[in-house]
């Protein structure tokens, strides 16, 4: 078999003759290259793309940015195929709709790459609660605080709070106290984002790790 005849790539397989020689007649392909053929096989899946574009005519745009004006679709697909690229519809509302001639396959593989660059730097910030009492011992405080540390180093916020049982919600101004100390021992590291406040029976304050310079 001639190496035009050989496709190695598994998903080629799925592609019928009628697909490989639509491919060939649209594209003027007459050796299909499999590179050539993977870009054909993403470009058909899009609605606005080439013979899939529906307006009648169109306000074109050229590779590099240039205003062409109003064509009829054959022309600009004309143009398209001539510069060896492909006719994408970016303004589907405008009147006329607006296409321009692009590698639309470097294109989608360029936005893809940027998605994946954002992703990778979105941090997810996750709520660590620590859980103290008004009449706290040193040493207790002590390990909350290493805890709270830990988790302001690692980039997480910390809520830390506190339950007032009984007659104990009456000297709420001991809770604050606690809570304050603790945000006092993590300022080097952290900003208070929401103070000291109640909710029932309980008392809480949120504290966000300082943002890297």
């Amino acid at each position: 078999m001639s190496k035009c005849g050989r496709i190695k790539h598994p998903r080629f397989f799925v592609l019928s003759f009628v697909s490989l020689n639509q491919m060939k007649h649209e594209r003027g392909i007459s050796c299909f290259d499999p590179q050539l053929l993977w870009r054909w096989l993403n470009i058909s899946k899009d609605m606005f793309v080439n013979e899939n574009i529906r307006a009648r005519e169109v306000r074109l745009i050229g590779a590099n940015g240039d205003q062409i004006g109003v064509k009829s679709k054959q022309e600009a697909l004309d143009m398209a195929k001539n510069a060896e690229l492909d006719l994408v519809m970016v303004a589907p509302n405008a009147k006329p709709p607006v296409c321009r001639i692009m590698d639309y396959g470097k294109y989608r593989f360029e936005q893809q790459k940027k998605e994946k660059e954002a992703r990778k730097k979105q941090k997810i910030i996750n709520v660590k609660e620590v859980r103290l009492s008004p009449n706290i011992e040193e040493h207790d405080f002590n390990t909350k605080l290493r805890n709270a540390r830990k988790f302001l180093t690692k980039g997480d916020k910390v809520k830390a709070a506190i339950r007032f049982r009984g007659r104990a919600i009456t000297h709420s101004e001991l809770g604050r106290d606690v809570l304050m100390k603790l945000a006092k021992e993590c300022e080097d590291i952290s900003t208070i984002e929401s103070k000291p406040k109640m909710e029932g029976r309980s008392m809480f304050l949120i504290l966000a790790p300082t943002a890297e310079k």
